[in-house]
């Protein structure tokens, strides 16, 4: 792990010490910089859950990545700097209701004096890192977080403001290793059922928002209202905004 590298791939010039404060910075600086994204299955390109595999993708070539990828990397930055942490499975909530699979996502828990649920991998989602055993509403700007038991597994819940607390995802806290993500990994790449099968994302966090490509519509949000904005691009504006604002470089028809 070239620590140096991915720390200036993140812009990162932080504390390096193994603290709440420094994992709050590490992951809102990941958030900002490594965009949440699924290219690669529309471009055809094998998706390899290995640390030298996903470095030499997002760090070295300036790429991002879904859960497995981000979060398994962003687990492998936090070892190298001392951190204890693992990797969870968990199920997304469905709009119908219910969960998907057991390794439907990866997230992470860190452990300090307390411990933490981390994620760089979700989209858009919580930015700060939540207290994992407290069982109180966590705000987070406009929005809410809080933790729930749900007998042997805890259920992420979040609430915008003004609406009702949704479920988000279903994990335990029984630590997990690449390979037992990989058959669901392949799953997402290659089904047709999968929903990063059926439509190509990229989304970044921003400072006061969120910028996100969805199929062909370039969506913004933004302020303390989360304003949104929504236009259809052209496969030229596509092209140059994924550059322009991702920095990625690649063309998929």
């Amino acid at each position: 792990m070239n620590i140096d590298a991915y720390l200036k791939r993140i812009n990162y010039s932080g504390s390096l010490a193994p603290t709440a404060e420094t994992l709050r910075a590490l992951q809102v600086a990941h958030l900002k910089t490594v965009p949440f994204e699924n290219l690669s299955i529309h471009a055809k390109e094998p998706i390899v859950l290995e640390e030298n595999a996903l470095f030499a993708k997002i760090v070295e070539r300036r790429r991002g990545g879904y859960c497995y990828e981000a979060n398994g990397l962003f687990a492998a930055l936090l070892r190298a700097l001392g951190f204890d942490v693992a990797m969870l499975a968990a199920g997304v909530a469905k709009k119908e209701g219910g969960f998907g699979p057991q390794f439907d996502h990866m997230t992470l828990i860190v452990t300090l004096v307390e411990r933490w649920l981390s994620d760089v991998g979700f989209g858009d989602s919580f930015v700060e890192p939540l207290l994992l055993d407290s069982r109180e509403e966590q705000l987070q700007g406009s929005r809410s977080f809080r933790i729930v038991d749900d007998g042997d597994h805890l259920i992420l819940m979040r609430r915008n403001e003004g609406s009702d607390w949704q479920p988000q995802y279903r994990f335990t806290l029984q630590p997990y290793t690449f390979a037992d993500y990989e058959e669901t990994s392949m799953w997402h790449q290659t089904s047709p059922d999968s929903h990063f099968t059926q439509n190509r994302i990229c989304s970044l966090a921003t400072d006061d928002g969120r910028v996100t490509l969805t199929g062909m519509r370039l969506i913004t949000t933004s302020g303390p209202q989360q304003l949104r904005e929504e236009r259809t691009l052209t496969e030229e504006e596509y092209n140059r905004i994924l550059h322009d604002q991702f920095g990625i470089v690649m063309k998929i028809k």
